[in-house]
């Protein structure tokens, strides 16, 4: 696969949005119900945001994301599975956009991102498992970790 551009050609520039935007994902995440870890996604394309989303349970079921020991249920989606799903639900898509994660992705969403034509990956923390981040990046997705946002 080959390698996409950056959408800013000056790096200053792209280096500004992209925290910009990781702020917004920070701020999102905070919209969540879970208490083990918050997770935010926007989804962005030609400098607009088409999606956005959090960890959370499914649309109708009780905000709780963790039983009673703290384990997280196992119907809780990802922040990222969120955001593709609502883009999913829309006239847009999530062709050549770039992907703000505050933790870097699981596996199962690694998946669902190249599916989605996603091509670039913003995130923050990293998650446990780097096996999503090399699936990516075996996919032809670019890979940006932020220190800060």
């Amino acid at each position: 696969m080959q390698q996409h551009e950056l959408v800013y050609p000056d790096p200053a520039k792209q280096e500004r949005y992209d925290r910009a935007y990781m702020r917004m994902a920070c701020e999102w995440a905070q919209l969540s119900h879970c208490t083990r870890k918050k997770v935010g996604a926007l989804i962005v394309k030609e400098g607009m945001i088409i999606s956005d989303g959090y960890n959370g349970t499914p649309t109708g079921f009780p905000n709780d994301c963790e039983d009673g020991n703290g384990m997280t249920l196992w119907y809780v989606l990802h922040a990222e599975a969120n955001a593709i799903m609502k883009v999913a639900r829309s006239t847009n898509n999530a062709r050549n956009a770039t992907l703000y994660l505050t933790h870097s992705p699981c596996k199962e969403c690694s998946k669902l991102i190249l599916q989605a034509g996603i091509k670039r990956l913003v995130y923050l923390d990293a998650y446990k498992d780097p096996a999503g981040l090399d699936l990516l990046h075996n996919g032809g997705v670019l890979i940006h970790q932020l220190t800060t946002a």
